[in-house]
């Protein structure tokens, strides 16, 4: 059974995409705990991070990089946090999170998202990476 971001990749759940290419994709975590907390996945449903062949482990955080750069432009913070913690859904995924302490990367503070705050800030993300 395919899992939910597989589902999101061929399109038959929708999602918040930042950015998209042939081996990844960018989009607004659901159930973020910080406004901006992004998703960033490989197209290859993998379910464990160090189980992906090296070009596509090692692509992952360059992919990563001007999505989390147009985050910070977009939710002003001191850093994007980023983690991996791949228990939640079978399919590696990394969490960009804007944050302004290590407080911020607590996954208790998650909470379903206003889908019109979504669509604005992801709109807000792509202009930032020029892809409006």
């Amino acid at each position: 059974m395919p899992s939910i971001f597989t589902r999101i990749i061929r399109g038959e759940i929708p999602a918040e995409k930042l950015a998209e290419d042939d081996r990844y994709l960018a989009f607004l975590d659901v159930r973020p705990i910080r406004p901006g907390h992004t998703l960033v996945i490989p197209k290859q449903e993998t379910d464990y991070i160090f189980d992906l062949d090296d070009d596509l482990l090692g692509g992952l955080l360059p992919f990563a990089r001007p999505v989390a750069r147009a985050l910070q432009a977009v939710c002003p913070c001191p850093k994007i946090g980023i983690m991996v913690a791949g228990l939640e859904v079978p399919h590696v995924h990394v969490h960009l999170v804007p944050m302004n302490s290590l407080g911020d990367l607590n996954f208790a503070h998650a909470s379903p998202a206003d889908p019109a705050e979504l669509a604005r800030l992801g709109a807000e993300v792509r202009r930032n990476l020029g892809q409006a």
